[in-house]
């Protein structure tokens, strides 16, 4: 993946998460995520449809954009894996919180509010990557 596209998905920006509905339809949730070493993390709470699209089929895509003024996107696409309750999952949606948040004990606060809901990661390699905007075709 080239650095610019790299870049672009390492900033504190919205991701569109898309899972396969049970009736074949897209299912789509706005998201927080963090990408680090080529891995996009979601954090999600465990009876979301969008984990019982992921637990039934594993396909996914997702959609990070540039925002208003900012045509460039980034989408990826593969199987996703589902982090477990525990402390690797729970150490992962505080990164995510803190990705978020310039000062860390805003970051803190939030987390208080959200660390004791039931929760999964889901964790995406992309199979493929299709990027707009940076200057290639």
């Amino acid at each position: 993946m080239e650095d610019q596209v790299l870049k672009f998905l390492e900033a504190d920006r919205h991701a569109i998460l898309a899972t396969k509905g049970r009736s074949g339809a897209p299912q789509l949730t706005p998201v927080w995520y963090v990408y680090e070493d080529g891995v996009l993390y979601v954090s999600a709470q465990t009876r979301t449809v969008k984990v019982k699209n992921l637990r039934r089929d594993p396909t996914v895509t997702i959609c990070v954009d540039g925002g208003r003024g900012d045509a460039r996107y980034v989408a990826l696409y593969g199987k996703a894996e589902l982090i477990e309750p525990g402390e690797r999952q729970r150490d992962l949606r505080w990164r995510i919180v803190r990705h978020y948040y310039a000062d860390e004990a805003e970051a803190a606060h939030y987390y208080e509010t959200v660390k004791d809901t039931e929760g999964v990661i889901v964790t995406l390699r992309p199979e493929r990557t299709v990027s707009m905007g940076f200057g290639q075709s």
